[in-house]
C-alpha cells in the first residue's frame, strides 16, 4: 500500500512539473530572480511579465528549422563567374512562405492602397502595380499575357512577376501591418475599421509608438498603479514580427531542405537541387519520370510534347504545384525566380559573418521631432533617418550607416586593415568606392543598388535549378520570369518546442 500511495505521489509531482514546463516558480516568471518581487502584482509597481510566450506561425509561413550548411556552388562553373565559392555558414531559425507570391495576393495588397490612398494620392497605387510589360517580347505574341496574366482569375493560383525588389519590400511590409491589425482585432482589441485614410491606416510602429490610435475595443488593463490602460506592447509577445524577404543564405538554405537526408548531425548527400540525386525527374515509382520543377528542357521546348507535356507548363505554373521539399515549400526551383534580401557581390561569400550571413545593412534610427516623438510620413509609415557618426561613436561592431559596400573597396575598411597603405592623404570626400553608380560619370553592373535573385525559372535551363546558383538585377527593374516569397525572424527557440 505504501509503495502505491508513494509510486501515486511521484506521478502526481512528474505530472505538475510537467504541466508547469518543467520550470519553478522563480524560473517560470512569476517572481523576479534578481529582486525577489513578484512579476505582475499592482501592489508592487506592476511590472509585467508574460511568461512561456512562444511565437505563433504568421499566415502563409512554415518554420525553418535552422542549423549549419555548406553555402555555395556544387556543379561545375560553367559560366566561370566564381561568384558562389562553397563556405559553411550557420543559418538561424526562421519562416518562409509555403509557396511564391501568387497573383491574387498582390491584387488585395493593390485593393488595399486604392481604397486607402486611390483618392488622394493615387500614385502610391500606381507605383505599386506590377509591369505587365515585362511580357512583352520584340519577336513572340505575347501581349494576351500583358491584359490577363495579373488580373484574370485563371492565373490567381499564379506567381505575381513584374514586381521588382522595392515593391517586394513594400508589400512585406504592407502584409505585416495588415496581419498584426487582425491579431488585434481577433482579440477584441481594437474596432475593425475600413474607413483607413491616407496616413491614418494601421501601422504596426506607429501603434506601438502611440503614433497611430484606433478604435480601442478593449484597452489592456494595466497593472501600473499610476496608469488605468494601455496599448498592446512588444513584450506582450501577441504582434508576429516583420515579414520581410529572406537574405540569400535563408532562401538557399530553406530550398535545399538538408532536413530530410540527415542524421545525428551527418548530411548524408549533399544536393544539388532541392531533392536528393542528380537528375530533374521524380524517382518514386508512382510519378516515375515526371519532372520536379518548371523549366526549359531545352532550346525551344518549354512544356513538351502535346499529350505528353513534360513540366505541364508553357510560361508559370499554379505555385503548388509538383512536390513540396523536406521543409514543405513548393517550387523552390523553377516556375520563376525569387528576390532575396541580399547586395550582389561576387565575393561575398569570402567576405560575410559565419552566423546569418548577409550583406546589405543599412542602421537607421527613428526620426523625432522637436518633442522627441516619432513622426510619420504620407503612407502612415514611421519616418526614419540614417545613423551619424556621432550615434556610432564608441561602438566596435559599427562606425557608420551603409554597410552595403562594406568589405569590398570602400574607405571604411581600408582605414580599418592596419596592413593597408596609408591613407593619410585621403579626404572625406573622395570617392573610393570599388563598384560606383553614377550616370553622370561611372556606370557599374554591379553597384550598391543590385540585389541577388535565386531559384531558376520556367525560361530557364536546369542549371539554374540549384540552389547554391545567383545571379543579379537592379532593385528598379522587373522581369517575367521573376517572383518573390517573404520571410520572417524566429524568435525564441529554433525549433518551437
Amino acid at each position: 500500500m505504501k509503495m502505491t500511495l508513494r509510486l501515486i505521489s511521484v506521478i502526481v509531482a512528474a505530472f505538475f512539473l510537467w504541466s508547469c514546463g518543467g520550470e519553478d516558480i522563480t524560473s517560470s516568471g512569476k517572481v523576479s530572480s534578481t529582486t525577489g518581487w513578484e512579476y505582475n502584482n499592482p501592489e508592487n509597481g506592476g511590472f509585467e511579465v508574460r511568461t512561456s510566450a512562444e511565437q505563433e506561425t504568421g499566415p502563409g509561413l512554415v518554420l525553418i528549422e535552422g542549423g549549419t550548411f555548406t553555402m555555395g556552388k556544387v556543379q561545375d562553373d560553367v559560366m566561370y563567374e566564381w561568384n558562389s565559392f562553397p563556405r559553411r555558414v550557420t543559418v538561424s531559425s526562421f519562416y518562409m512562405d509555403i509557396t511564391e507570391v501568387r497573383n491574387v495576393d498582390y491584387r488585395e495588397y493593390i485593393h488595399w492602397l486604392s481604397r486607402v490612398f486611390g483618392m488622394n494620392n493615387p500614385q502610391v497605387v500606381e507605383n505599386a502595380l506590377p509591369d505587365t510589360l515585362v511580357w512583352r517580347d520584340p519577336m513572340a505574341y505575347n501581349e494576351p499575357y500583358l491584359e490577363y496574366y495579373f488580373r484574370h482569375p485563371s492565373f490567381n493560383e499564379y506567381p505575381v512577376v513584374g514586381v521588382n525588389w522595392l515593391q517586394a519590400n513594400d508589400y512585406c511590409l504592407w502584409r505585416t501591418d495588415r496581419v498584426n491589425e487582425k491579431i488585434l482585432v481577433d482579440m477584441g482589441h481594437i474596432d475593425l475599421s475600413t474607413d483607413q485614410q491616407d496616413e491614418r491606416n494601421f501601422n504596426t510602429e506607429a501603434y506601438l509608438n502611440g503614433i497611430y490610435q484606433p478604435n480601442i475595443i478593449n484597452p489592456i488593463e494595466s497593472l501600473n498603479p499610476n496608469v488605468d490602460s494601455r496599448l498592446v506592447s512588444l513584450e506582450d509577445g501577441f504582434l508576429l514580427p516583420k515579414y520581410r524577404l529572406p537574405t540569400e543564405a535563408e532562401w538557399e538554405f530553406a530550398a535545399l531542405g538538408l532536413i530530410g537526408n540527415t542524421i545525428d548531425e551527418l548530411v548524408w548527400e549533399r544536393r544539388t537541387y532541392p531533392w536528393n540525386g542528380h537528375n530533374v525527374r521524380n524517382d518514386s515509382p508512382r510519378y516515375m519520370g515526371d519532372f520536379r520543377a518548371n523549366f526549359t528542357r531545352g532550346k525551344g521546348d518549354m512544356m513538351g510534347v502535346a499529350g505528353s507535356l513534360n513540366d505541364n507548363a508553357s510560361i508559370t505554373a499554379p505555385v503548388r504545384s509538383y512536390w513540396p521539399n523536406d521543409y514543405g515549400l513548393y517550387c523552390m526551383a523553377g516556375n520563376v525566380n525569387e528576390w532575396v534580401l541580399d547586395v550582389y557581390r561576387p565575393l561575398t561569400h569570402l567576405d560575410v559573418a559565419d552566423f546569418r550571413p548577409f550583406r546589405g545593412n543599412e542602421y537607421d534610427k527613428l526620426y523625432l521631432d522637436a518633442n522627441g516623438r516619432p513622426v510619420i510620413d504620407s503612407l502612415g509609415r514611421l519616418r526614419r533617418v540614417p545613423i551619424t557618426e556621432a550615434d556610432a561613436e564608441g561602438r566596435f561592431n559599427y562606425r557608420k550607416s551603409d554597410y552595403r559596400n562594406y568589405r569590398d573597396g570602400d574607405l571604411t575598411s581600408v582605414y580599418e586593415n592596419p596592413f593597408a597603405a596609408d591613407t593619410s592623404g585621403v579626404t572625406d570626400n573622395t570617392t573610393a568606392e570599388m563598384y560606383v553608380f553614377n550616370d553622370e560619370e561611372q556606370v557599374s553592373l554591379i553597384n550598391d543598388r543590385v540585389r541577388v535573385y535565386k531559384g531558376g525559372s520556367w525560361k530557364d535551363r536546369a542549371y539554374w535549378l540549384s540552389p547554391g546558383e545567383r545571379r543579379f538585377l537592379l532593385e528598379t527593374e522587373s522581369r517575367e520570369d521573376l517572383g518573390f516569397r517573404c520571410a520572417m525572424t524566429r524568435v525564441g527557440t529554433p525549433s518551437g518546442f
